[in-house]
C-alpha cells in the first residue's frame, strides 16, 4: 500500500553473474534490436544472463572446431608457420572471417 494504492512488489530473480563475451554481447544486440518481445521475456522471467551464457558456449565451441576442420582441410600446418608464415596469416584470417560468418548466421542471428 502506498498512500491509496496497491502496488506490486516487483522484484527480479537472481541471476548469475554475466558471461561477457563477444558472441553473448552480438546476441543481446540482436535480440534488443530485433526481437524485442523475446528479449524482454527473457529479461522479466529471469533467464536472459543463463541464455546469453549458453549461447556464448556454443558459438565458442562451434568456432573453435570449425577453424581447427578449415585449417586441417586447407593444410596448415606448423610447417607451413614456420616456412611461409605471411601465407599462413592470410590463409588462417580467412578461414576465421568464414567461421565467424558461419556462427553469426547458425547461432546468433537464429
Amino acid at each position: 500500500m502506498v498512500g491509496d494504492y496497491n502496488l506490486p512488489n516487483l522484484i527480479l530473480p537472481e541471476q548469475p553473474e554475466p558471461v561477457v563475451g563477444k558472441w553473448s554481447q552480438m546476441r543481446r544486440t540482436f535480440l534488443k534490436e530485433q526481437h524485442r518481445v523475446q528479449y524482454y521475456n527473457l529479461l522479466t522471467k529471469g533467464i536472459l544472463t543463463r541464455h546469453l551464457s549458453e549461447v556464448q558456449q556454443r558459438a565458442s565451441e562451434l568456432e573453435e572446431t570449425l577453424v581447427r576442420e578449415m585449417a586441417a582441410r586447407e593444410g596448415l600446418t606448423e610447417q607451413m608457420k614456420a616456412d611461409d608464415m605471411m601465407n599462413w596469416v592470410r590463409l588462417m584470417n580467412n578461414i576465421r572471417n568464414s567461421v565467424q560468418e558461419i556462427v553469426k548466421a547458425q547461432v546468433i542471428y537464429v
